[in-house]
C-alpha cells in the first residue's frame, strides 16, 4: 500500500510515535523508533500504572491508560500497537480514523473478517499499515530473497523453517501466554505466523497443509509444540517447526534448489547466511562450492521500524503490507484446522476465525 507522497517540508519534520501497550515488544519498538530518530511522545497501557513505569524508565514524556486519549491528545505520525492480538483489530481502526500511520504488531488479528476491516480501513483513511514480521526485514532474510530471485539456487524443491525457544529458561510461561483467553493460541499462532510468513515471502503461496500439535511441557491451555507441513502453489514442499519447549533460542531457514541451497540460524553462533553450489563441478557427496554471507546491518526489528520510518516519509511501500499478515493468519488458521481434524486443509477451505479452527479442543494433545 502506498499514499501520497510528502512535500520537501514534510519530509525534514521530525516524526512523532505513540506506543499502545507497554509489554516486553513494547520495549522493542521504543528502541527502534529511537534508532531511527523518531521521537517517541506518548504510550499507553490498560494498566495505566504499567505505562506510566514504562514511560519513566525509557523518556516517554506522556503516559496513558486509554488509548482513545492517547490519539486524540496528540498529532502523531505513527503508532505501535503493541497488546495481546485480540486487540489488534479494534486499536487499528481506532488509529487510522484518527489518520495515523499503523505498525501492528504480529499476527494481524484472530479472525480473516477483522484482518480484512483492518486493511480496508486503513486503505480508506490513506494511511499505512505495516504488519510487525520482522523476519522479513533481517538482513539474511533479504540477501536469500534476492539470491532466489536472481535464480542462484534454481527452483525451490524443499523448505525447513523453525523458530523455537523456552522463555529463555523462566518456570513458567508467561501469563499473557497462557490461556486461550489471553493468548488466543500458543506457539503455532505465536511463532508460526512470523515462520507462515517467511514461507510466503521466499517461496511464495501455500496450497495446502497438515499440521501436529502437542502441550508437552508446560502446565498451559495452549500448544508449546507443534510442526506443519506444507505444499505450495510452485510444487515446492516444506516444514514449518514452532516449539515453546525447545532450550535455548533459535531460528532458521533451509531452503533447497534445484542448482543449490541456503542455510541460517542463530543456534549457537553469530548467524551467517551460507549458500552451497556445485558450480565447480565433481561428484563428491560433501564438498560443494559455499559462499558465507556475515551482516553488520541492523536486526530485524530496529530495520523494520527504521523501514515503517521510512515508508511514512516517502509515502511507502512498507516491508510487510496488510494482506501478508492476512495471508500468515490464514495458514496458520489452516494449520489449526488440520490439527483437529487430523487431515490436510486446503488454503481457501480453512476456519476463518481462530477460535472456529481450535474449536472445543484447543486444549487436547493432538
Amino acid at each position: 500500500m502506498s499514499i501520497p507522497s510528502v512535500s520537501p517540508a514534510e519530509s525534514t519534520k521530525p516524526l512523532r510515535a505513540a506506543i499502545i501497550g507497554a509489554g516486553a515488544i513494547a520495549e522493542v519498538h521504543a528502541a527502534g523508533y529511537s534508532a531511527a530518530g523518531v521521537e517517541v511522545v506518548a504510550i499507553s497501557d490498560l494498566d495505566a500504572a504499567l505505562a506510566q513505569k514504562r514511560a519513566a524508565e525509557w523518556g516517554i514524556p506522556h503516559a496513558y491508560g486509554d488509548a482513545a486519549q492517547l490519539l486524540h491528545t496528540h498529532e502523531l505520525d505513527m503508532v505501535s500497537i503493541c497488546t495481546p492480538a485480540a486487540s489488534h483489530h479494534a486499536l487499528t481502526l481506532l488509529a487510522a480514523r484518527a489518520g495515523v500511520h499503523v505498525l501492528c504488531e504480529k499476527p494481524i488479528a484472530v479472525d480473516l473478517v477483522e484482518a480484512e476491516e483492518m486493511i480496508r480501513v486503513c486503505e480508506e483513511q490513506g494511511v499505512l499499515l505495516q504488519i510487525g514480521h520482522m523476519l522479513r526485514s533481517n538482513p539474511a532474510v533479504r540477501t536469500a530473497k534476492s539470491l532466489i530471485d536472481a535464480g542462484v539456487i534454481g527452483a525451490i524443491t524443499t523448505i525447513r523453517l523453525r523458530q523455537a525457544h523456552d522463555w529463555g529458561g523462566a518456570e513458567q510461561v508467561r501469563p499473557t501466554f497462557a490461556t486461550r483467553a489471553s493468548g488466543g493460541g500458543g506457539t503455532l499462532l505465536d511463532n508460526g505466523c512470523h515462520l507462515m510468513d517467511l514461507a510466503r515471502f521466499l517461496v511464495g503461496d501455500v496450497e495446502e497443509v497438515y499440521a501436529r500439535m502437542g502441550t508437552l511441557r508446560w502446565p498451559i491451555e495452549l500448544e508449546d509444540s507443534a510442526v506443519v507441513t506444507a505444499r505450495f502453489k510452485s510444487g515446492a514442499i516444506g516444514t514449518i517447526e514452532t516449539s515453546w519447549s525447545a532450550t535455548g533460542w533459535e531460528e532458521g531457514f533451509w531452503i533447497h534448489g534445484t542448482q543449490g541451497s541456503l542455510e541460517w540460524s542463530n543456534r549457537h553462533k553469530e548467524p551467517e547466511l551460507v549458500l552451497s553450489t556445485r558450480q565447480s563441478g565433481g561428484t563428491d557427496w560433501e564438498k560443494t562450492d559455499v559462499t558465507r554471507y556475515e551482516f553488520v546491518a541492523e536486526r530485524g526489528h530496529n530495520a523494520q521500524i527504521a523501514s515503517f520510518a521510512k515508508a511514512v516519509r516517502s509515502g511507502g511501500p512498507v516491508a510487510c503490507e496488510g494482506h501478508d499478515g492476512r495471508e500468515a493468519v490464514r495458514i496458520v488458521l489452516a494449520s489449526y484446522d488440520s490439527a483437529r481434524k487430523n487431515r490436510p486443509i486446503r488454503l481457501g477451505e480453512e476456519a476463518t476465525s481462530l477460535q472456529e479452527a481450535m474449536g472445543d479442543e484447543a486444549n487436547a494433545v493432538i
